[in-house]
Formats: C-alpha cells, sequence, structure tokens
C-alpha cells in the first residue's frame, strides 16, 4: 500500500539521496531554483523577528537566486543559504534538512516532489537497527586482520 512506502525510512532515505542529487545537479547547471519546504523544520541564524517569523504559512517557498543561491551549500543532510527577510532585509543563514524539501521548482513548475512522511531519519533508522545486527556486523569487521588496528587497546593492562 502506498501508505506503508511514504512511511518507510528507507523510501525515505531514496528521496532525501534524490533530493540531494537533483540539487548538486541545479549547482552545478547554474539553474536558480525555489523549494516548498516545512517551515517549522528549518532553522534561521540569527532568529528571525517574530512578526517576520509569524508571517510564514507551514508551508514556505523559498526561491535560490542571485546571493542567496550563491550562498549555498549541502552540508550533512541540510541545504543551507543565507537570505534576506522583510523590508529591512535581514540577513540570516537557513537550514533546512533536506527531508523537509517536499518540491524543487523551476520557472513555476515542480521538477520533484517528496513523498515521504519519514521527517527524522536518523531517529528512524535508529529504531531499525537490531542488535544482533550490530554484532554480525561488528564480526564482519573484525574478521578482517588488518582491521584489529580500530579496537581501542584496554589503557589498564
Amino acid at each position: 500500500m502506498l501508505i506503508d512506502i511514504v512511511n518507510d525510512s528507507k523510501y525515505a532515505l531514496l528521496m532525501q539521496k534524490n533530493i540531494q542529487d537533483i540539487l548538486i545537479y541545479l549547482f552545478e547547471k547554474e539553474q536558480n531554483f525555489g523549494i516548498l519546504c516545512k517551515i517549522e523544520q528549518l532553522s534561521f541564524t540569527p532568529e528571525l523577528p517574530k512578526d517576520i517569523n509569524d508571517s510564514f504559512r507551514p508551508m514556505t517557498l523559498f526561491f535560490l537566486a542571485g546571493y542567496t543561491f550563491e550562498s549555498a551549500i549541502i552540508r550533512d543532510n541540510y541545504l543551507e543559504f543565507e537570505a534576506g527577510f522583510g523590508s529591512e532585509n535581514i540577513g540570516s543563514y537557513v537550514s533546512v534538512p533536506l527531508l523537509s524539501i517536499m518540491q524543487i521548482i523551476i520557472d513555476e513548475t515542480p521538477i520533484f516532489i517528496n513523498l515521504s512522511k519519514v521527517e527524522d531519519i536518523e531517529k528512524e533508522m535508529d529504531k531499525d537497527v537490531k542488535p544482533e545486527g550490530i554484532k554480525n556486523s561488528m564480526s564482519a569487521l573484525l574478521s578482517n586482520p588488518e582491521n584489529q588496528k580500530f579496537l581501542k587497546k584496554d589503557s589498564k593492562k
């Protein structure tokens, strides 16, 4: 069923990777674009004044063009860029989790739609890790004698 797919953490990882790949492609092509994203998952540094924060809708569209586009970078599964807000053009650094990007838009046309419902992939993936999987991974790692150097030595000996 569709609901099972969009709530699946593996599907969310695919969406996150697709978002990242598309953004990198657009940066390489020097193509300005817009992102429609969930505002509650964004952070602003420095924080914006309350009147500006209150003006955002739950789904907000940001256009990356000019200096905003030039300042944009993808780091640790976040799209980060600097932008000016309000009539005073108050500068703030915006940090957008990739999975909070619901659409990527060029010339008023969506080129990507994120259907994933998983918002925090790290927490979701931690839930999926089984203790025996960790033991099996460690056994596989240590079965190679070259990997012994990665073990911490007991300092009490």
